[in-house]
């Protein structure tokens, strides 16, 4: 590509002398701040009228999140209203704490505090940018005329919780545009504001470093933010957050490695909806601590239901790839990946195991509330294992190992000359068509066994080959024997090499019936021959096996 060497690291960054951060691990969840009725909203080429908000609001609610930023009331009437309307209409719950954004103006700060009035409990969210670039080209101040914009608006905000004292409040501060800030000046700025908040605030001020532009790789975010932790005034007294955006992708980790460097609260939203390339997906994040045995404290364990809300809100699709969420994260083609799958399913269950260890799957699908079906998908490059697996799995058939390759590669060339991938009933009915109880030559009319003693049957069967019907008694070890027998008369040439029957329970409309599934493999010549009988009697099964693979 051309042009890249008008792109330069923003600033040289050197590693803390004592970088404690990558020795650290995420434990417990932190405070979860939603940001999608906000950020999220604004983000949106139609953003949400006031219903939706609403809706979507109580489901933010259902999920867990005990902040929700909920608006910037100042900037539209839609916003006030929104905010207006669940003050006084009690629907905030006592364990809920609304937050607002607003900029370090006056006007502005106002009628945020209007907007307020009478919550229980919310959280100010000051913001202004402190960026080289917006300094340069958007404000055209100097480092202290930017200072003196947070530190004017801090003041400000201090009288006004005087005002208002009726509700419990929390102060909150961004550096807009933290990762093009020098970060020695970012302190400055934050320590200055805390001095001014300290003596009128009841609750600990919340400082939010935000990488509204991912600037650099993540672990340099992690550095930088171990620097203000153990430069910041009274580190103990102060709620660290972060905010990402995912600019370089990375907004998932850079939330993560901010957690390690000693954040204790992360900003984002539902599957990453934000300006751009949006911000940290907070679903991502809490998934990413359930999968490592620690609880996110936010309940996605119906993910179908979060899906179909984001996409009615949001009115956008999520990728079939997104992770935890999309309609493929579960799902394997590959024909390693779907044995794989399908023998750490059968193993775990049959070992009891507790821990969750199954191969290509992350996270048990029943846990966020989708299901088996899905898991396994067949095209062209799907092997025995996944075609397998599906006839398990929704219709019972216990397919023998010897037979799964000649099954797949059935399927499989059905896909590759369909140029698509087939379908669970696709797979079946090519399955049944090759496989069970085939009449193309030859049928079984009607047959009666008799003992003879303990060891031999008298087998009687009336035969249908080429319209004509063909009478036939014999004496064999057993009906298998006995069959077998009378096809050679009929100078059908075979070695019987396999057989195995199963029961298997049928769910139809009306009741549950049980059926009996016949297996058999003859060898004819130097070709090798599967088949399968059904019905609910052993010996009609059995008859039904060898005369199928006889038509085959």
């Amino acid at each position: 590509m051309k042009n890249f060497e008008k792109y330069k690291k923003l600033y040289d960054w050197k590693k803390p002398k004592n970088r404690t951060w990558p020795d650290n691990e995420i434990k417990k969840a932190p405070v979860w701040c939603s940001v999608d009725l906000r950020d999220g909203n604004q983000a949106l080429a139609n953003p949400m009228n006031i219903e939706e908000k609403i809706e979507f609001f109580k489901y933010l609610v259902k999920i867990g999140f005990k902040q929700i930023e909920v608006g910037f009331p100042a900037a539209s009437e839609t916003e006030f209203k929104f905010t207006r309307y669940l003050i006084e209409n009690n629907m905030i719950p006592d364990d809920v704490t609304i937050q607002v954004i607003t900029q370090a103006r006056k006007p502005i700060i106002d009628k945020t505090f209007k907007a307020l009035e009478g919550a229980k409990s919310a959280v100010i969210h000051m913001y202004n940018s402190t960026s080289v670039a917006q300094r340069k080209y958007v404000f055209r101040k100097n480092k202290e005329e930017v200072k003196k914009i947070a530190t004017d608006g801090a003041k400000l905000l201090a009288e006004y919780v005087k005002k208002y004292p009726e509700t419990e409040w929390h102060l909150e501060y961004t550096p807009e545009s933290f990762t093009g800030t020098e970060v020695d000046y970012t302190l400055d700025i934050v320590n200055s504001l805390l001095e001014i908040w300290f003596p009128v605030l009841k609750t600990k001020p919340i400082m939010n470093f935000a990488a509204t532009m991912e600037c650099s790789t993540p672990n340099i975010f992690a550095d930088q933010i171990q620097y203000i932790i153990e430069n910041i005034s009274n580190r103990e007294n102060v709620v660290m957050s972060v905010h990402s955006h995912n600019d370089r992708g990375t907004g998932v980790a850079t939330s993560e490695l901010a957690l390690l460097a000693g954040m204790e609260r992360v900003e984002g939203s539902l599957l990453g909806n934000g300006e751009r390339t949006g911000n940290a997906d907070l679903l991502n994040i809490a998934m990413n601590m359930f999968v490592l045995g620690i609880d996110p404290e936010l309940d996605f364990s119906n993910i179908n239901e979060l899906k179909k809300k984001y996409e009615k809100y949001i009115k956008m699709p999520i990728s079939p790839r997104h992770p935890y969420v999309g309609e493929l994260v579960f799902t394997a083609f590959s024909g390693s990946h779907q044995d794989a799958i399908s023998k750490g399913l059968e193993g775990r269950k049959k070992e009891n195991a507790k821990y969750w260890d199954v191969p290509y799957l992350p996270l048990d699908p029943a846990d966020v509330g989708r299901q088996y079906e899905p898991i396994i998908r067949i095209n062209s490059q799907s092997g025995k294992g996944g075609v397998a697996f599906l006839l398990q799995n929704q219709y019972g058939f216990e397919i023998p190992k010897e037979m799964r390759p000649e099954i797949g590669a059935l399927i499989s060339d059905i896909s590759d000359k369909e140029h698509r991938e087939l379908n669970t009933e696709e797979i079946y009915d090519a399955f049944d068509k090759e496989y069970i109880n085939r009449k193309d030559k030859i049928k079984l009319v009607r047959y009666d066994v008799k003992s003879e003693n303990d060891e031999d049957v008298t087998l009687k069967v009336i035969l249908e080959k080429d319209g004509k019907e063909v009478k036939k008694n014999e004496v064999g070890k057993g009906a298998v024997d006995a069959i077998t027998k009378i096809l050679k008369q009929m100078d059908y040439q075979f070695e019987l090499k396999f057989y195995c029957q199963q029961a298997l329970d049928e769910k139809t409309d009306k009741y549950e019936k049980s059926v009996v599934i016949t297996y058999v493999m003859m060898r004819v010549g130097d070709k090798n021959v599967w088949a399968i009988g059904k019905s609910r009697s052993a010996i009609k099964s059995s008859l039904n096996a060898i005369i199928s693979a006889i038509n085959k």
